[in-house]
């Protein structure tokens, strides 16, 4: 006879995610800017680095 086991994985041992930081210079990532941006203010800004003083976005009520 089998012992009853619970719902989920067999196995309770932690997985260790790797997390690499991102490099926002690197190709892939020059390439992506360059479809997605409209220019440097935008390019900038989806980067993280917003202009000082520049108009805030309006959050749309649902």
């Amino acid at each position: 006879i089998k012992p009853k086991r619970g719902k989920g994985k067999g196995t309770s041992k932690k997985e260790k995610k790797v997390v690499k930081e991102a490099d926002i210079l690197s190709p892939d990532a020059m390439l992506n800017a360059y479809y997605v941006c409209h220019n440097a203010a935008a390019c900038l800004e989806l980067r993280g680095f917003p202009w000082p003083g520049s108009p805030k976005k309006k959050k749309k009520k649902k």
